[in-house]
């Protein structure tokens, strides 16, 4: 049957194959295959960064998926050794959570999500049907990182985003996030080199974050606070290269704060939801406000990360500051 696979080197396919792993894509019900000194990885869904080939793939006999025991293919993701879903029915979630558990997808947890993001620190809460806990260890190109469900909030949505970013800092930049939660952006940054600050309200994500620090090597080169960044930032002013601002909702209050943070030359990614309309105006027009006349202000990317909902997508203003 004809899939999309990642096209990729046979001497890059291990590395290529934990990251595709990471980001929870690798379609299992096919054979990864090699020919002519290329391997092929069929993957569930268009993955950026990659080549992508369409090819026919032999099915893997020997696993036995959800969807063999159900009839059905069910949606879930994957973080770690967990899988979500997202069902109003408890009969049909249970049944869903049974057959993943039944299946040959290493995978020993199912939870389901009970309500939507809220609150200030963005966490949910979630039912679980299989397993006892919602802790795992997620993994994403190259790095890990523990996290507990149930206390922090983290998306593997945005593991291609995550790697479009932190693959643009240089080793010897300092780096602020602002929301760094469990430290997905952190890790990455220092793991190049950079020497990294990160913030969050979230007192056990940022224990979290200093945990993945120590499981990634990169402790000497992180730094975890916890605590409302406009208050840190007076002990950060005029300090970082290069700014995250990944809080989509709320970022714009925060726009004066990373201005302070920068230094004469920064970069900032600035996240947004806005309608698809006009999905770069709004973002671009407030940290015109916030940033000139002290700062020249560039859009060097705009860039769509996702659709979030009808009519409303998930942007990210790459925007480099060059002190007036």
């Amino acid at each position: 049957m004809e899939v999309t696979c990642v096209r990729v080197p046979v001497t890059e396919g291990e590395e290529t194959r934990q990251q595709l792993a990471g980001q929870g894509v690798i379609d299992d019900e096919y054979e990864i295959t090699v020919a002519d000194g290329v391997l092929y990885i069929p993957v569930t869904e268009a993955v950026s960064g990659y080549e992508l080939v369409t090819r026919d793939a032999p099915a893997r006999d020997t696993l036995t998926m959800p969807s063999d025991i159900l009839g059905f293919e069910p949606a879930y993701e994957r973080i770690g050794q967990i899988a979500i879903i997202d069902e109003d029915d408890d009969a049909r979630a249970q049944e869903i959570a049974d057959a993943i558990a039944q299946s040959d997808l290493p995978l020993d947890t199912v939870i389901n999500r009970a309500s939507k993001v809220q609150g200030e620190l963005r966490v949910r809460d979630w039912d679980i049907l299989v397993g006892d806990s919602t802790e795992t260890v997620h993994r994403e190109y190259g790095c890990e990182f523990r996290l507990d469900l149930a206390t922090v909030y983290f998306s593997p949505r945005l593991a291609t985003e995550r790697h479009r970013v932190t693959e643009q800092a240089a080793a010897d930049e300092q780096v602020f996030d602002m929301f760094a939660g469990v430290g997905p952006f952190v890790i990455p940054f220092a793991k190049r080199g950079a020497t990294v600050v990160g913030t969050d309200l979230n007192e056990v994500a940022v224990q979290y974050m200093e945990e993945n620090a120590r499981r990634n090597d990169v402790a000497d080169r992180v730094t975890a606070i916890h605590g409302d960044v406009r208050e840190v930032a007076t002990e950060y002013t005029g300090w970082a290269d290069r700014i995250v601002m990944n809080l989509p909702h709320t970022a714009n209050e925060f726009l004066e704060t990373a201005v302070a943070l920068a230094d004469d030359e920064c970069v900032l990614h600035y996240y947004d939801f806005q309608s698809d309309d006009d999905p770069y105006g709004p973002g671009e027009a407030a940290i015109r406000a916030a940033a000139e006349p002290a700062y020249n202000v560039t859009v060097e990317t705009r860039h769509t990360v996702r659709s979030y909902a009808p009519h409303e997508v998930n942007v990210c203003l790459d925007v480099r500051l060059t002190k007036a």
